[in-house]
């Protein structure tokens, strides 16, 4: 059962709308805190799925984003369009990396994921806010190790064995079983 678990298009397209609108929530619920020059996005934990959940969760946490950021980015347009590429980019090439299967292949998912959104997010806020571009992106350099390379590498791993470590080798939605999680 856990190697068909997203292998039909109603499921891919429940598992997008879950992953959405636990972000959204996520980002408009903790507001104070994901919205600043130093900020820690705790919804940001749920974007290293994106190596086990594939396009589901890259489609799911890029709506998600531009939703959270709708309701609440004090920031407008800029932080909507700009948050919203930002995390596809961020999901999609953290789900190529782990669909490499090397050891190390999660972490190294985290990491570009913390390495694209602090370099565009960063770069974006420090002109919205008028401060040195290297205090942009340490604000959002510190934030997303504590919310993905920490918080998101773990809920990885605990999803990955709470479905008892077999998932699929390359299902169609890019669940795979790492060699090394």
């Amino acid at each position: 059962m856990t190697q068909r678990i997203t292998n039909n298009r109603p499921r891919q397209i429940a598992l997008a709308a879950l992953f959405a609108a636990l972000y959204a929530v996520g980002v408009t619920g903790l507001a104070p805190i994901s919205f600043q020059a130093y900020q820690v996005r705790v919804a940001d934990c749920l974007l290293p799925l994106s190596i086990l959940f594939g396009p589901a969760a890259i489609f799911g946490l890029t709506l998600g984003t531009f939703v959270g950021n709708l309701l609440s980015s004090p920031f407008g347009a800029i932080d909507i369009v700009g948050g919203t590429i930002a995390n596809f980019i961020a999901t999609y090439l953290a789900w190529q990396i782990g669909r490499r299967r090397f050891s190390g292949a999660w972490f190294a998912g985290t990491v570009e994921e913390v390495i694209v959104i602090t370099l565009i997010v960063g770069s974006y806020l420090s002109y919205l806010l008028a401060i040195p571009i290297w205090l942009g992106w340490s604000g959002v350099l510190v934030g997303e190790v504590v919310a993905v390379n920490v918080g998101g590498y773990l809920l990885l791993n605990g999803v990955y064995r709470a479905f008892g470590g077999r998932l699929p080798a390359k299902g169609r939605m890019g669940l795979q079983k790492p060699t090394n999680p």
